[in-house]
């Protein structure tokens, strides 16, 4: 299939590799559509934070790769060429009960076909089962290979175990990525599903033995910690009225990818790594205090920084 012209920027300060999808929600009385998947939620809060960001995925030519498209571009996020590779736009169904509990239904593709960055981006990033799920992940992996030295790479798995093989299947793949990536984020589920009988700080000492030069894993309400060969931080949570946590850790991810574009000169000083974080958890939290995937724009964010400051 043809991909539909790019009008956004052509120059990418990121480019973002993985699954753009729809949730869909079936409830008793409705049923509603979104555009989701992490890397797709990733770029859409950059582009939000206004970063030049763009696209790399594998979308269906219908009305659900169209509206992925539509959600992507109103706020500055490129598709890139070759994206509309698919028979269909992979989706993932939660139909809820009466009592509130959920069962989820996955139909999820994921070839990358032959699309490709113009030109070398500063930072490229990817995650979720675009890393796992063949045979897209041997394309993934490919593309990491090739810029590994030509810009900063970084990493997020978003765990997802009833899309992977077996947990041994599933660590070693994550484990021979961790030396052609920089930045390497988890959340502590994700942590403790890798890593049954590590705790959090020897996971991150593991995560650095493995290549990665920043091993960050985040708690929810009880913070984060940021880690580097020579300096580990933890970074507290902001205060929030939960309306519900769809999206922060991609809030997250994107506001620490914005704070990696801006650092200056100063590298991961210790400094720049409380700067980082307290970035990203602020992001997050405003993206708990409304519903769904719902990232912060760049204003919003100087503002709720600058007031915490205040205090």
């Amino acid at each position: 299939m043809l991909s539909r012209p790019v009008t956004s920027r052509d120059v990418l300060d990121v480019v973002v590799v993985g699954g753009a999808l729809i949730d869909v929600v079936i409830s008793p009385d409705r049923t509603s559509e979104h555009p989701g998947g992490s890397p797709a939620n990733v770029a859409y809060g950059l582009g939000r934070l206004g970063v030049a960001a763009g696209l790399m995925t594998a979308l269906g030519n219908d009305d659900r790769g169209a509206a992925i498209e539509t959600h992507l571009r109103s706020v500055g996020v490129t598709l890139l060429p070759g994206s509309y590779s698919q028979d269909r736009t992979s989706s993932a169904t939660a139909t809820l009960a009466e009592d509130g509990s959920a069962s989820y239904d996955f139909d999820v593709i994921w070839d990358l076909g032959t699309v490709a960055p113009a030109s070398t981006p500063k930072v490229l990033h990817t995650g979720s089962i675009a890393t796992f799920l063949s045979p897209g992940a041997g394309a993934v992996k490919t593309l990491l290979q090739k810029y590994r030295h030509a810009c900063t790479i970084t990493y997020d798995p978003n765990i997802r175990p009833t899309l992977l093989g077996s947990h041994a299947e599933a660590l070693s793949i994550f484990e021979e990525l961790i030396d052609l990536t920089d930045v390497v984020k988890l959340s502590d589920e994700d942590a403790k599903w890798l890593y049954p009988r590590k705790n959090l700080e020897d996971i991150s000492k593991h995560l650095l033995g493995l290549g990665a030069g920043l091993a960050v894993i985040t708690q929810g309400s009880q913070g984060s910690l940021l880690a580097t060969p020579g300096t580990r931080l933890a970074i507290p949570s902001v205060k929030s009225t939960v309306a519900d946590t769809i999206g922060a850790g991609d809030s997250y991810m994107a506001a620490l990818i914005m704070g990696l574009l801006t650092r200056g000169t100063d590298g991961l000083s210790p400094a720049v790594l409380d700067q980082l974080g307290r970035t990203a958890t602020m992001a997050a939290a405003i993206t708990v205090r409304r519903p769904g995937a719902n990232p912060p724009t760049k204003e919003e964010l100087r503002s709720q920084l600058e007031a915490s400051a205040a205090k």
